[in-house]
């Protein structure tokens, strides 16, 4: 039995392009959605908040397929 760790692959995916970058940015775009929910002042925000949640969420289901 070999003691040795397998080398990882590397992956030749763009490291803006992996899964742990996008799915941070994917996140912060549901919270800004949440944020415009919430926020008392402007309807137009509030109008496309369910929008931007929803293309957040979107986002965070394609991202959680790329690699790491």
């Amino acid at each position: 039995m070999s003691l040795t760790q397998p080398t990882k692959r590397k992956s030749r995916w763009p490291a803006w392009a992996r899964r742990g970058l996008m799915e941070n940015i994917a996140t912060a775009i549901i919270a800004i959605g949440f944020l415009m929910l919430f926020q008392p002042f402007a309807l137009s925000l509030y109008t496309y908040s369910f929008i931007t949640m929803l293309f957040g969420t979107a986002m965070f289901i394609v991202v959680s397929k790329f690699p790491e």
